[in-house]
């Protein structure tokens, strides 16, 4: 990750993009986001993780003033989020799986509807609409209908509309879903250099690999932000050892393994499993015993980041059980 990222926000909403105070959104009964305290840096990638329905989109939703908090409150670029809306707005960008574009406009008719949106001063207009298309290198398929380009081009495109009117903070709303990992890697790439231009980046993805370049992450679950730090410090805090099972046969392998002593849990992984243990040299002769018979290869691994999340969702539904 690049080291010329800030590590460490101020707690001072002043020196913060964003910064949150036992923030809270109910829905009748249903608590949706609870009592989220947090900060983000000016020029920070901030990677916010959870499962669907953990709370992600409400409390964006509540950063970009749509959704006002039920309870607690905070700031954003320095404006209050229950009474500063209009404010916020004209200075966030955002951009969603979906992209927001026209289809039957060509590349550069989108960025000019965009720039009525927004209200771009029309000596501004012209040069902003060339450096969106330089950005997104779209030079070529600046005249083409945007029902034409590949989902890259499409992503690139959008990214450019939603920060056209230069925004000091950019929300992405699992912005590359459903595009080749060709186009996630270009796509990071512009993200870099809006971060390195002092633009705050508030990103969620389900996607392990983008997590890992953000500078902070926070993972949310039940509403409640449970984790909070950059990739290397959460890496650090995990509770045990992983050790990795490869075979042809990954249900039953399952069921015969995650009862055993010093197993904590198991998760599949593509075609195997891969198991939170107390002590990898202690379980494997336990776990090469319980699958006599079968055809498997064991390696103690590295934890990462998925191992990481799938922990601490379990240990907090366990509490919640129990």
């Amino acid at each position: 990750m690049n080291d010329t990222h800030p590590q460490s926000p101020s707690a001072d909403s002043r020196e913060s993009a964003v910064s949150l105070r036992e923030l809270s959104k109910r829905f009748g009964d249903f608590t949706a986001v609870d009592r989220v305290t947090l900060d983000v840096a000016r020029g920070e990638i901030f990677g916010f993780l959870g499962p669907n329905g953990a709370g992600k989109s409400t409390t964006i939703r509540m950063l970009c003033g749509i959704l006002p908090p039920s309870s607690g409150g905070g700031t954003v670029a320095g404006f209050d989020i229950a009474t500063q809306s209009e404010q916020i707005k004209k200075q966030i960008g955002y951009m969603s799986q979906k992209f927001s574009l026209y289809e039957d406009l060509t590349v550069e008719e989108n960025i000019d509807f965009y720039s009525g949106i927004y209200r771009i001063e029309r000596q501004k207009k012209r040069p902003r609409k060339e450096w969106v298309i330089e950005m997104a290198g779209l030079s070529e398929q600046r005249r083409s209908r945007c029902s034409t380009l590949s989902g890259g081009w499409k992503q690139r495109l959008a990214l450019g509309c939603a920060i056209l009117h230069e925004p000091s903070i950019v929300f992405l709303d699992e912005p590359t879903s459903g595009v080749d990992p060709i186009s996630r890697r270009s796509f990071w790439e512009l993200i870099y250099r809006l971060s390195a231009d002092g633009v705050t980046i508030f990103v969620t993805t389900h996607y392990m690999e983008e997590a890992e370049c953000c500078d902070r992450l926070g993972f949310i679950f039940g509403g409640e932000l449970i984790a909070l730090g950059t990739p290397a410090q959460l890496k650090g805090e995990f509770p045990g050892e992983i050790v990795a099972i490869s075979c042809e046969r990954p249900f039953e392998v399952l069921e015969r393994v995650e009862s055993l002593p010093g197993v904590r849990h198991s998760a599949l992984f593509g075609a195997g499993l891969h198991l939170m243990v107390d002590s990898a040299d202690q379980s494997i002769a336990a776990i090469k015993g319980a699958l006599a018979g079968l055809e498997f290869r064991l390696e103690r691994i590295t934890p990462s980041l998925e191992d990481l999340f799938v922990s601490f969702m379990e240990e907090r539904d366990g509490r919640r059980r129990g």
